[in-house]
């Protein structure tokens, strides 16, 4: 038996085939199994604005963030250069001027 995949709406695991079509009972949403299959190859990351970030990317945050561990915090429109994107919860790696190798969460940015 084949395990098919979950919901990309709600991500709910009770999916099951109609057709050429995968549906899902608790949402209602309906896709076509070769989309998932090609979108996995990459994790897609947007700022606050919805705009996709890449590598190298640079972007300015947009609230004051407090940095744990330090009685500082990184003041809204910071421009943070040179970007790297990793899948985790903190999904930008970065350095900034004055406080050094940071994480920053993408909902907190925008690109610049």
């Amino acid at each position: 038996m084949t395990e098919l995949a979950p919901c990309p709406q709600c991500a709910s695991a009770f999916t099951y085939e109609m057709n050429d079509l995968l549906v899902c009972p608790e949402c209602g949403h309906e896709w076509n199994q070769e989309d998932t299959q090609t979108s996995d190859e990459g994790f897609v990351v947007k700022d606050a604005n919805g705009n996709i970030l890449n590598n190298g990317d640079s972007v300015i945050t947009i609230k004051n963030l407090p940095v744990k561990g330090s009685s500082q915090s990184i003041k809204a429109g910071t421009k943070v250069k040179n970007i790297r994107l990793v899948d985790s919860d903190h999904n930008i790696d970065c350095k900034i001027d004055g406080f050094g190798a940071m994480a920053l969460k993408s909902e907190f940015v925008k690109k610049a």
